[in-house]
């Protein structure tokens, strides 16, 4: 039987984005010898793009959509995408293009072969700016050294997935989300596809420099308890230092008999600690504050419309 292959699609105000990206797929997978199912995710857009995805299954029976009833973020709607997609493999992707519809003939080829996960590794980034290249590759090291998940350096959400593979990311019911870990934490028979990541076609970006701030530290708590247990050891040789420091005015005032006068000392020990104290409560409030939100139980994303199918 012909195996279907699932393209998750999550869009956020892409109207102008929906048919390019549909004629590319035409253009550079006509050839694919596998059936396509193309699954858009709205989430919560406040432009046209509904209405562009539903002229477009008009046309084209291949084409699906779920709306979600607001913006959840992408990474809940590539949840909503993995828990709606029917396929024997599927592939998120972003609609505008800088994910080459032609790797995927790669992705496919890798994958009859028997990876179960083919991702796309950036072979460059000279499409994002100079701070934001810096910025991912501290990053990936960053994450790398603290997690037990290891992420392949310059991925992004771009790669194929075998269905046992998105049976078992369905199991995962976390509601802070950070999708790359995710990915990477069921393990299977992985490989890396090189390419080149093109400019944007149509649209413009919707992540800011904060969103991506976030980002991060969503994957850094998701994925490692290192934040937590540093500061038992920054206690430890705080507490040294401080255990020192007493030895040295016991013994000064034993042999001189004279105390020495230490408000810029004292003041500076005081400013030190209380600085120290009040980071590691932020890095204890960002865990408590995730399981707040997961003790809540919510679900990830809710679902507004879905075509008939």
């Amino acid at each position: 039987m012909e195996s279907t292959i699932s393209l998750i699609v999550p869009v956020f105000n892409e109207q102008t984005s929906i048919t390019p990206f549909l004629e590319a797929i035409d253009r550079e997978l006509a050839t694919l010898p596998a059936a396509l199912e193309i699954l858009f995710i709205d989430d919560g857009s406040t432009d046209e793009t509904v209405a562009e995805i539903k002229r477009a299954r008009q046309r084209d029976g291949r084409v699906r959509y779920v709306t979600l009833s607001r913006n959840f973020g992408k990474e809940a709607a590539m949840t909503a995408g993995l828990d709606y997609a029917t396929g024997d493999a599927v592939i998120p992707m972003d609609v505008d293009l800088q994910d080459p519809p032609q790797l995927i003939h790669e992705f496919y080829t890798l994958w009859q072969q028997g990876y179960d996960v083919v991702y796309g590794m950036r072979s460059d980034r000279l499409e994002d700016t100079r701070g934001k290249r810096a910025s991912a590759g501290l990053f990936y090291r960053i994450f790398n050294r603290l997690s037990m998940t290891e992420i392949p350096a310059n991925t992004g959400d771009y790669r194929l997935m075998s269905r046992r593979v998105v049976e078992a990311l369905k199991k995962l019911p976390e509601r802070n989300r950070f999708m790359k870990g995710l990915f990477a934490w069921p393990g299977y028979r992985s490989v890396g596809v090189s390419y080149s990541r093109p400019a944007r076609h149509t649209g413009y970006t919707k992540w800011n420099a904060w969103k991506l701030w976030n980002f991060a530290l969503d994957g850094l708590t998701g994925f490692s308890t290192w934040p937590l247990r540093v500061w038992s050891y920054v206690g430890v040789c705080i507490a040294a230092v401080c255990l020192a420091y007493m030895f040295f005015i016991i013994v000064r005032t034993l042999m001189f008999g004279v105390e020495w006068p230490g408000y810029a000392s004292i003041m500076s020990a005081i400013l030190f600690l209380g600085s120290v104290q009040l980071i590691s409560i932020g890095i204890l409030g960002e865990y408590v504050g995730r399981l707040y939100i997961e003790s809540k139980q919510r679900p990830v994303y809710l679902v507004d419309e879905q075509d008939d199918e």
